[in-house]
């Protein structure tokens, strides 16, 4: 009694065969994908390198400074410098550009679909189900994917990342635009205001702290990709650690580890400050 019956449903096979009818179907559209994403993060990685090491850390320091604090800046300052003394300099500036490639092509994505979901109960019930299935699928499987679709290297990684990634920005977004001040809208109404004037100049405006706390999300969650992500070729800190375990070289997986972790308070703390900045502004106003 206690054994399951003789049924199967072979689910996996029917993903499969989308799958594959995908990549058959839109094989010109993922060469695109595949080309545009690589110039990004080449361009970023080679902006990054051609910088003079002091130079970038200067720029964490002042930005840190603005945001945070004068004490803040140059506490990241110094975790930069300490991730170039570890000989883990080039590693930073790919994981750096990987993130941020990641980051830019979910927010180009995810505030449109945001501002979408917000306009549209029917759009937005369909996608609430999609963004939980991605937020509470394993990180692993993504790279299955990714790998089938762009091979191994930085571009597989960058796709895993968005998948994972590009959620909190939209349901934030959606948040954030439904949770506009109704009166501000209705005198905008009341003076003819057009539905894109009030969205780009009201509701855009009032719900940026929010959708500034999505970025930061976004941004975060992007980076804790960095190791799962190097078992399908990206390169960066994540690929060093992947080394460390493989090796088991205890050294270079404390020196790799620790610099994501510097990474990514720097990142949590400038991104968060940028919330806190507009959140500012926004009461002022």
């Amino acid at each position: 009694m206690g054994i399951f019956p003789d049924i199967t449903f072979k689910l996996g096979d029917y993903v499969e065969t989308f799958i594959n009818f995908l990549d058959r179907s839109l094989e010109s559209f993922f060469d695109f994908i595949y080309l545009f994403s690589s110039e990004i993060i080449n361009g970023i990685e080679g902006i990054l390198l051609w910088l003079p090491w002091w130079l970038f850390i200067l720029l964490i320091v002042l930005l840190g400074w603005y945001f945070k604090s004068i004490f803040a800046g140059v506490l990241y300052g110094v975790f930069i410098f300490l991730i170039g003394t570890f000989g883990l300099w080039e590693d930073l500036m790919t994981t750096i550009a990987i993130v941020m490639t990641a980051v830019i092509i979910s927010l180009a994505l995810g505030i449109p679909l945001g501002v979408w979901m917000a306009f549209s109960k029917g759009f937005s019930t369909v996608m609430r189900p999609i963004l939980d299935a991605m937020q509470t699928m394993p990180s692993f499987v993504y790279l299955i994917p990714a790998i089938f679709f762009f091979g191994l290297g930085n571009v597989s990684a960058i796709f895993a990342t968005l998948i994972y990634a590009i959620p909190p920005v939209i349901r934030l977004t959606e948040l954030a635009i439904r949770g506009v001040d109704k009166e501000v809208i209705e005198s905008a109404q009341s003076f003819g205001s057009s539905k894109m004037q009030m969205l780009f100049k009201i509701q855009l405006p009032q719900a940026l702290p929010t959708i500034m706390a999505g970025v930061n999300q976004t941004t975060m969650m992007a980076l804790a990709m960095v190791v799962i992500a190097s078992m399908v070729g990206a390169q960066g800190l994540g690929e060093q650690v992947l080394v460390s375990i493989n090796q088991i070289d205890i050294a270079l997986g404390f020196e790799a580890g620790i610099s994501i972790v510097f990474l990514a308070i720097i990142i949590d703390r400038i991104t968060g400050g940028v919330a806190n900045k507009f959140q500012k502004h926004r009461r002022i106003a």
